[in-house]
């Protein structure tokens, strides 16, 4: 793989669980417990998972708006928890995120030619007129009229608010973009349009992709790369022609045959034991997946499997595959 243009070590983020009259610390919920992985230049590496796997929490960690309990986050080769305020404001600058909400993103208050300069207004960058030429350029780049920018909010359909919502994104012309779950609020048709011109995007500019997602189909046209995330862990991370031909983790076999399909030939056999998702405050012993792996066995239950590199060139943490 080319030169990490992100790379995430062993990321960790706990919230506290408080509780009684003085509000004291009862328990932890460890949300991402041990994360790591590396996104390239011009790649799209997808975070697929359950709700509550940490998907999300994992994004909003690598932008700075959670902070991370342990770990290390690295940036074109330099860690990030080193930047000063200087550093930090080109940090954000260079890493951009499309929310999944393309209406509550926005301020329904602010016209969208404010809501996309508003980015340009913080850095400075050029004169108003200049960034208000910049705003039609990315207005018409992500299909969009220029004409339209004295428009409110509510004047545009989901679909033309989440490309409202790439046009701000792209605005700082940003190395890597963290899209979460942009297109789970949108009808299937405005889906593919918007999945479309992310692809394009990224052809045309080079842009690196987190795309957080637990739409498999979603993730298996935009992606290079897939990680799989079980309560707050990776348990498998392949190319995505790799992962979808023939998953090695229990649970991604159980993500991939839970996928809706209309072809028998790609329908699995494989069947969790329990549907029931343990909490994040008290997780199993051993490999979390154990308690609805019908694999398991003693040391599923007692040792937790190391995410280790097979043969096949994939990552996954499993005692049995």
């Amino acid at each position: 793989m080319a030169e990490a243009l992100l790379a995430v070590d062993d990321l960790q983020v706990h919230f506290p669980v408080r509780s009684g009259v003085f509000q004291r610390q009862s328990a932890t919920v460890k949300a991402v417990d041990g994360v790591s992985f590396s996104i390239a230049r011009g790649e799209t590496l997808s975070l697929v998972g359950e709700s509550g796997c940490g998907k999300s929490t994992t994004g909003l960690a690598l932008l700075g708006l959670v902070k991370p309990t342990g770990g290390r986050v690295r940036f074109d080769g330099t860690e990030i928890g080193s930047f000063r305020r200087r550093d930090l404001k080109d940090y954000r600058r260079r890493v951009q995120i499309v929310f999944q909400d393309p209406f509550s993103s926005l301020n329904p208050r602010r016209r969208v030619r404010d809501a996309i300069r508003v980015a340009l207004d913080i850095h400075g960058v050029g004169t108003r007129a200049e960034r208000d030429a910049e705003v039609a350029q990315l207005m018409a780049r992500v299909g969009l009229r220029p004409d339209q920018a004295d428009n409110f909010p509510h004047q545009f359909s989901g679909g033309q608010r989440q490309r409202i919502g790439i046009a701000r994104a792209l605005a700082l012309k940003p190395d890597i973009i963290v899209c979460d779950e942009p297109v789970s609020a949108l009808d299937v048709s405005v889906q593919a349009q918007i999945l479309n011109l992310l692809a394009d995007l990224q052809r045309d500019l080079g842009i690196a992709y987190l795309f957080i997602s637990h739409d498999l189909g979603v993730v298996e046209h935009i992606s290079h790369r897939v990680a799989v995330m079980y309560l707050g862990k990776i348990v498998e991370i392949a190319p995505k022609a790799l992962l979808f031909a023939s998953p090695t983790h229990p649970y991604t076999e159980m993500l991939t045959r839970a996928a809706p399909t209309l072809d028998p030939r790609h329908r699995h056999s494989f069947s969790a034991s329990s549907d029931d998702v343990p909490s994040a405050i008290n997780k199993p012993s051993g490999c979390p997946f154990h308690t609805r792996c019908p694999l398991a066995t003693e040391i599923c239950r007692t040792s937790e499997p190391a995410l280790t590199t097979r043969p096949d060139g994939r990552l996954a943490a499993c005692h049995h595959r």
